[in-house]
């Protein structure tokens, strides 16, 4: 229940806030918010976090796939074969490579 309160709190205020600014507000934000995205040190700090998250989400992985074995049932196991063959393919859902 508190997550669903701070939910539509947060949303409530979006709503004042962006109401207030108006337009032009938002399509400055929106430059700005373009602008940090685009510059390289953020995207190259982007993909190392994102290629160390993958490594250790691949050790723990294998850590608890040790630990734990065959005792996992087979409706996890099968999806987590499947995320993993979904992530195989070179691409994640943030259009950002496995590289």
């Amino acid at each position: 229940m508190r997550y669903k309160l701070t939910f539509v709190v947060g949303l409530a205020l979006g709503y004042v806030i962006g109401t207030r600014a108006g337009r032009e507000r938002y399509e400055q934000l929106k430059k700005s918010v373009r602008e940090f995205s685009q510059n390289p040190a953020v995207r190259n700090a982007a993909e190392s976090a994102a290629h160390n998250s993958r490594e250790a989400a691949g050790k723990a992985f294998h850590a608890v796939s040790d630990k734990v074995g065959d005792r996992v049932p087979d409706s996890v196991a099968e999806r987590v074969r499947s995320l993993r063959e979904r992530t195989a393919s070179g691409e994640d859902d943030w259009g950002t490579t496995n590289t």
